[in-house]
């Protein structure tokens, strides 16, 4: 976990690959628990300190994750999250190029609680829920491609399905068809930006997570910057 924006009412962290944001049947510290024993010792709390989940991350995706430090920011944040106030912005590493390498996806998914994944359909089905998000090709290496997601809907999977459902399933993502797993578990999904109307100071923000420190990553990155 790296602090990369921190207020009075707000914090957002560049989770790892292998952190969960909440806990779960593992056993694992989640992100939350490292959050607040990171405000305690930082401003040597005694007690126990608030850090109110807004949203969540897949364990193997890597990237922002904002935390409320206030009641207010946590009431305030879960709706803007709901009504789709804050804007995010993905990136992921695929083998095949997007056909086209622009434009919207728009699909029906399915969420199968058992198997832990979603089905994306053309149309509307029994217990579908309307999914929809904004891609563009940015770059790519001699084996890969980087698709930047621009997410209009919050789904379980949205991503992770809707690329695979259009033959672009993400690097190391067994799940949804990727033929080889990730040697540390991850998946090549980074929630890359983040930007909202900050819920008490009313001030604009926006925040990048670098990406994970590995050789494929940085090999698209760098040109990226040039």
């Amino acid at each position: 976990m790296t602090v990369v924006y921190e207020d009075n009412h707000i914090i957002i962290v560049n989770k790892t690959a292998s952190e969960i944001v909440q806990g779960d049947k593992t056993g694992d510290v989640p992100l939350s628990e490292i959050v607040k024993q990171y405000l305690k010792e930082k401003y040597q709390k005694p007690g126990n300190v608030f850090v109110g989940i807004t949203h969540r991350l897949d364990r193997p995706v890597s990237g922002l994750v904002v935390f409320a430090k206030t009641s207010k920011a946590l009431a305030r944040l879960n709706e803007m999250f709901k009504v789709g106030a804050v804007k995010k912005t993905y990136w992921a590493i695929v083998k095949e190029t997007p056909q086209p390498e622009e434009g919207e996806l728009v699909n029906y998914l399915v969420r199968n609680e058992k198997k832990n994944r979603s089905y994306a359909y053309d149309n509307e089905v029994p217990d579908s829920k309307k999914a929809v998000l904004h891609y563009r090709l940015i770059g790519e290496s001699q084996n890969y491609f980087l698709v930047e997601v621009d997410l209009k809907t919050g789904r379980h999977h949205q991503i992770r399905c809707q690329l695979a459902k259009i033959g672009c399933p993400i690097k190391g993502d067994l799940k949804y068809g990727y033929p080889r797993s990730n040697s540390d578990g991850s998946i090549c999904l980074h929630a890359r930006y983040i930007r909202f109307v900050h819920p008490v100071s009313g001030l604009d923000i926006s925040v990048e997570a670098p990406v994970p420190s590995n050789t494929l990553w940085e090999a698209f990155v760098t040109p990226l910057q040039s």
